[in-house]
């Protein structure tokens, strides 16, 4: 119970279809299993909802709520309601984010409507949700805020919008560690490697028309670490050790979950 009688808000808790569990999804569920009471957020209500049935079916605290990151009324909205319902905001964990399904693509092919969405949904919608947020844990004197960041954005990655927003998050996350930690507020970002996620292995199959199996082969090759590529729970996992305490001083950090391609990205990688 590492997040007992917290609130917590996931932006992104619902997930597009696949096979695999989503890293809001399965977030949601890990941190109302530690104790959370759960505010489930996503575009589509009805996804939300099904993340907040799942909580309720394993015994768990949660509500839905509908919100597009890319309009700040919503997410006023979304604060609003939290603290109507729950009092409180302990935790606000940010995980939407979009690349191909947004229209990204190498920087001389990529439209201006294209970029902007992207850098509406992956980065201004983190920013104004902390905007709305930090008021209120300042005024607690305590919060966590958490956001999904990406290897993209320390790797060489084939869309320029993809990298070049998750690139941001990382800085507004030291930003707000920075400027925000007086006030007993911690930031701190994840950034996954490869995963096996509906976002990362469905959207590829619609776009490219390739098989599962191809895709996911293709990915787990490029993980150093034995066993392939990563999942929704090594990222919730890494989200939960972040907000609880056991993390209590640590703020500012971008934490990679990437079976060691980082690792081989500082010290290059050598046969044996």
């Amino acid at each position: 119970m590492r997040l007992k009688d917290r609130v917590a808000i996931i932006v992104g808790a619902g997930q597009r279809p696949g096979e695999t569990m989503g890293n809001g999804r399965a977030t949601a569920l890990t941190f109302a299993r530690e104790g959370a009471r759960v505010a489930c957020v996503d575009r589509d209500l009805a996804i939300a909802e099904k993340t907040a049935a799942l909580i309720a079916e394993a015994g768990g605290e949660a509500w839905a709520l509908a919100a597009d990151v890319a309009e700040e009324a919503a997410l006023v909205a979304m604060i609003a309601d939290t603290m109507a319902r729950a009092g409180r905001v302990d935790i606000l964990h940010n995980n939407v984010g979009i690349s191909i399904a947004g229209g990204d693509t190498g920087l001389t092919d990529i439209t201006a409507d294209a970029f902007d969405t992207l850098y509406r949904v992956n980065y201004r919608g983190m920013a104004l949700a902390c905007k709305h947020a930090l008021p209120v844990m300042r005024e607690q004197g305590s919060g966590v805020i958490l956001t999904i960041s990406s290897m993209a954005a320390r790797a060489a990655h084939p869309t320029v919008g993809y990298q070049t927003t998750k690139a941001a998050v990382v800085s507004l996350t030291e930003h707000i560690a920075s400027q925000y930690a007086r006030f007993g507020i911690r930031a701190n970002c994840i950034l996954p490697g490869l995963m096996d996620t509906p976002m990362a292995v469905e959207t590829r199959m619609e776009n490219t028309g390739r098989s599962r199996d191809q895709i996911v082969a293709e990915r787990s090759a490029a993980v150093p670490l034995k066993g392939g590529m990563g999942d929704a729970w090594d990222v919730a996992n890494a989200a939960l050790f972040l907000a609880s305490d056991e993390a209590k001083f640590i703020t500012g950090v971008a934490l990679p979950v990437d079976g060691g391609a980082s690792v081989n990205l500082q010290l290059g990688s050598r046969p044996d």
